[in-house]
């Protein structure tokens, strides 16, 4: 049974094995959607994992998703919980990198943004299968691994300030390429610095209302400011060690007698050798996801001044992860807390946050989709208190692909992008179509439900200019 506790939280109460209940962030509109998808069941049935501390819990971008929900979060306790491949998902540490321009919208005309956004298609290789022009062997693969977006700023590609403002500082402690297969290694040998396809995307933007100026100047953020943000993840290396693992955990549900509601919920206990193993492996492939968005940004910072002046300057607001496991303190626990389609949003005084922002909460980047808003939102403390620090990422999807593909074209999806102002570069009509904002939730009604609910706060609106896709 589903229970309305406020304007913005539903509970799901327990029942069928579930050990906490469930607890959904949306509005009527935005859980009657939910409902329809029926994602709501894969939040009841993460909730009778072991171990489970609080509640399993979705944001209001929630929609079906391979076990756990996507905008699902749920922590388990170290001692006595698990650890889930579907709870992180197969893009491991899928994420969004702002950067901030000194340039203001105002001073650059239109074909300014056409020439930015061919350059950019230009200097960073995206589609499926894409590879890059970084070419490593499996032994620099393995560096990349331990040593994330400090990998790419060693090789100059990009500033010491930039490992600051990553999340993690752009680098998981404990990862051991030695638990991450040979075909995970290959995978990764050519795919560095590459945006790939799917939902990835390269966008210029520019600062079109700011909700929240104290947060804002301290994000680098004014009005009219141009931006480009970047949107991707680990690409084939990841998704390997996903499913190398689920591999490993359905064997090990079953050593460890764990019962599940769904099989795609596989997983084992975390201090258990495959727990750990898996752990160990999804931090190297966290960090090759860092180390793919700083090279990215490398060439973004060369396209811009390549096409803008020399003298442009572009720094990085922040980077954040959405699919990635992480072992926290809440509540005055240690929790492996998993963010499958989430975004981390630690509020003020908290640790893990550069300390330019401490007094205001961790910034918190939440895309669009093509021709939509994005936000710049904040961490608050009340996230702490009732999410793990949690909040959205994103739209949400509301068609699966097939049906966008039988509903759209791309090359109408294109023209009505471009009719709107808005420059696109696509290596594939098909994904445009797939990725159409016609095939997403309203951005800004999810934007609203995370504010109301007080996890995170809007600071500032951005619009798109030009779109680069997979």
């Amino acid at each position: 049974m589903i229970r309305k506790v406020s304007d913005y939280k539903y509970v799901i109460e327990r029942s069928s094995g579930m050990l906490v209940e469930g607890l959904i962030f949306a509005d009527d509109a935005m859980m009657k959607s939910i409902q329809e998808d029926n994602a709501h069941s894969q939040v009841a049935n993460v909730a009778t994992l072991r171990g489970i501390y609080g509640y399993s819990m979705a944001m209001p971008d929630i929609h079906y998703g391979y076990g756990f929900p996507i905008g699902g979060v749920a922590a388990f306790d170290v001692e006595e919980g698990i650890i889930s491949p579907g709870g992180i998902g197969y893009d491991i540490n899928c994420g969004v990198r702002l950067l901030r321009t000194d340039v203001k919208y105002g001073d650059i005309d239109k074909n300014d943004i056409e020439r930015l956004n061919e350059e950019l298609y230009r200097n960073v290789p995206s589609g499926v299968g894409s590879t890059g022009r970084i070419r490593i062997n499996e032994r620099e693969v393995e560096r990349v691994m331990e040593k994330g977006a400090g990998w790419a700023v060693q090789k100059g590609m990009g500033e010491e300030e930039d490992l600051e403002f990553s999340e993690e500082s752009g680098c998981m402690e404990g990862a051991l390429p030695e638990c991450v297969s040979g075909r995970a290694k290959e995978r990764g040998r050519e795919q560095i610095g590459t945006l790939g396809a799917g939902n990835h995307f390269l966008e210029i933007q520019k600062v079109d209302t700011v909700f929240d100026k104290t947060a804002a100047e301290k994000y680098g953020i004014e009005e009219g400011q141009v931006t480009v943000m970047i949107h991707t993840g680990s690409r084939g290396l990841g998704y390997q060690v996903c499913d190398d693992y689920l591999k490993v955990m359905n064997r090990a549900s079953e050593k460890y007698g764990i019962l599940l509601a769904d099989r795609q919920l596989a997983c084992a206990p975390f201090g258990s050798d495959e727990g750990r193993r898996y752990f160990s492996a999804m931090k190297c492939a966290a960090n090759y996801a860092w180390a793919n968005r700083q090279c990215i940004m490398h060439w973004v910072r060369k396209s811009i001044r390549d096409v803008l002046g020399k003298e442009v300057k572009v720094g990085l607001v922040y980077d954040v992860s959405h699919n990635v496991g992480k072992v926290e303190d809440h509540e005055g626990r240690k929790l492996i807390v998993h963010r499958k389609g989430a975004t981390r949003a630690f509020g003020p005084g908290r640790g893990g946050i550069p300390d330019e922002y401490g007094d205001t909460g961790q910034p918190v980047i939440v895309p669009g989709t093509m021709g939509t808003f994005s936000y710049v939102m904040k961490g608050t403390e009340k996230a702490m208190s009732e999410s793990f620090g949690s909040t959205c990422h994103g739209a949400g999807r509301v068609w699966s692909r097939s049906r966008a593909l039988r509903s759209l074209r791309g090359s109408d999806v294109v023209d009505r992008l471009r009719m709107s102002g808005i420059s696109v570069k696509a290596k594939s009509l098909k994904t445009v179509a797939e990725e159409a904002p016609d095939a997403y939730k309203d951005v800004s009604k999810v934007v609203d439900i995370c504010h109301g609910a007080g996890l995170s706060e809007k600071v500032a609106r951005l619009v798109p200019l030009g779109v680069v896709k997979g």
